[in-house]
């Protein structure tokens, strides 16, 4: 996005525009350099602050001259730490769920799932509470976000296995 001073305009790339009485297409600025646009009178906007993750905090932007402020407002934080056990309860069944196969046919055929998979199926139900308690005994939106970007989910043993042979050169 670009700041027109002199016509107090703002100015997005691939759209159409108009400067006093002059039209321009919407790809006339695709075709410019950014020193161009500089001589042209374009300012490039730039931010003041970073926008957060919206699933945690209300994003508004304002406008001041060729500065984007945004402000991040958090959201409420029960509804917050909801929706963040929830999308951790959907992740680890969506995890789960292509391999609750092998679960049904150890019971079905008095088999045994791997131990790979037992212990991979163990470790994804432990990640799932670990991070369900640290979102429960956040105290704020800014620790759930920190949180929910930083789950380590273990990788199951076709993509350890994938992964370790890829590495030998295989």
């Amino acid at each position: 996005m670009f700041y027109h001073r002199k016509t107090n305009q703002y100015i997005n790339e691939g759209q159409p525009f108009q400067i006093d009485d002059t039209s321009y297409p919407s790809n006339w600025l695709n075709g410019l350099s950014l020193e161009e646009k500089i001589a042209f009178g374009l300012e490039e906007v730039t931010n003041s602050n970073e926008r957060e993750d919206d699933r945690f905090y209300w994003v508004s932007e304002n406008l001041n001259g060729n500065v984007r402020n945004y402000v991040n407002t958090p959201k409420d934080l029960t509804d917050v730490k909801t929706n963040a056990i929830a999308q951790t309860n959907n992740i680890a069944y969506t995890l789960l769920f292509p391999t609750d196969w092998m679960v049904v046919k150890a019971f079905e055929t008095s088999t045994k799932v791997p131990t790979s998979w037992n212990t991979w199926r163990a470790e994804v139900r432990t990640t799932a509470t670990n991070v369900v308690s640290m979102i429960e005994a956040a105290p704020d939106v800014s620790i759930v976000a920190g949180v929910m970007g930083n789950i380590n989910w273990p990788k199951d043993p076709d993509t350890v296995a994938l992964e370790a042979a890829q590495a030998a050169g295989k």
